[in-house]
């Protein structure tokens, strides 16, 4: 019989990846839990050795005169029948008849091998995706629910799971229908009482670090490499990309022959505008490149502050700034730096104004 049991928990390791040890673990407990339903008493006194020789289940009783209480001691005759040698104040192991067990104990036994059996799959599936997190995975969409929020599979075989999209981490404007293949962000994996909660994103913005990861090699190899990003997911992202050799374009190898790397990630995140720019770590740079595709005449950072009042022509007024302001948005956000736009005709009229003499 004992050899069934562990020919049975080695397929159990096989299908399912629970270790036979621990299942072992659990098997004894619910022994325990069993004999404690069947008594309904003190186990602390209770074992069980389990090994594919032996199964051996024992309370450890004392040997006195007089029995106060049974489910700790034992007289002197009854324990000389379990070891001849046994003495008063000995330690005898009365072994306990698992056959003798009620219906009801067997069935709480089962239950803590099953309940043993969902904890390791749950422990088992954290442990997986938690590796997993800061990571794009690829689902299929499960269920939508009234509220908005999606239910997407993602995994496969027994290390799988179901990860929640909720309506404000998804894009507006992206529909999806039960069955649809999804890319998503791993934001998050948290212990819960029904298993893992795994949270994913499509608006982070990493989503869109990590696509270009995914479609540029010199990004998954270090040589370019992401510094910033700002996203309005949807609509815009801009990215300030550093190479470390000076033989590479940094944008060069993101945007790709013919623009087909850059146009991957426009496609997977639905017609997102993706405006890519050279990282510095001179400011006044940084700012001009960071309002791409406006052209700058002029970069001066404000004293003492991190901001910087910039100077445009005329003509390149609203596009520097952009439709309701995003584009001198993004780029605040991509560098960090508080950003005043002028058109230049302003900024002349103000110098002639500070040069003109004063009147006598």
């Amino acid at each position: 019989m004992n050899a069934e049991i562990f020919a049975a928990l080695r397929q159990l390791e096989k299908e399912r990846g629970i270790p036979v040890d621990y299942m072992v673990e659990r098997i004894t407990q619910a022994l325990v839990a069993a004999y404690k339903k069947d008594k309904d008493g003190y186990t602390d006194n209770v074992y069980v050795e389990l090994t594919e020789e032996k199964m051996f289940m024992y309370a450890q009783k004392e040997v006195v005169d007089e029995v106060i209480t049974p489910a700790t001691e034992i007289v002197l005759d009854a324990a000389r029948k379990i070891d001849k040698t046994a003495q008063l104040g000995d330690l005898v192991n009365v072994e306990i008849q698992t056959k003798a067990f009620g219906r009801i104990a067997a069935q709480t036994a089962k239950q803590v091998i099953i309940q043993g059996i969902r904890e390791a799959e749950r422990g088992m599936i954290f442990e997986s995706f938690s590796s997993k997190e800061h990571e794009i995975l690829t689902g299929t969409v499960l269920r939508i629910d009234n509220s908005g929020d999606i239910t997407v599979r993602i995994g496969q075989g027994n290390d799988r799971t179901d990860a929640l999209l909720a309506v404000g981490e998804q894009v507006r404007g992206e529909h999806f229908t039960e069955g649809d293949l999804i890319r998503v962000y791993v934001v998050e994996v948290r212990r819960s009482n029904r298993g893992p909660q795994v949270l994913v994103s499509r608006t982070h913005p990493a989503l869109v670090k990590r696509l270009f990861e995914l479609e540029v090699p010199e990004i998954a190899s270090g040589a370019v490499e992401i510094r910033s990003i700002a996203r309005e997911a949807g609509s815009r992202t801009k990215i300030a990309v550093y190479a470390a050799e000076e033989n590479i374009d940094p944008v060069g190898a993101c945007v790709g022959a013919r623009g087909a790397r850059v146009n991957a990630v426009v496609e997977e995140l639905q017609g997102e505008k993706m405006d890519i720019v050279v990282w510095s770590d001179d400011i006044c740079t940084f700012v001009a490149s960071a309002l791409s595709p406006a052209d700058v005449v002029s970069v001066t950072q404000l004293p003492g502050m991190k901001a910087c009042r910039v100077i445009v022509p005329d003509d390149q007024l609203s596009l520097a700034i952009g439709k309701e302001g995003q584009n001198a948005r993004l780029a605040a956000r991509l560098t960090g730096c508080k950003i005043d736009i002028k058109p230049a005709s302003q900024a002349e009229a103000a110098e002639e104004t500070e040069e003109a003499p004063a009147e006598e």
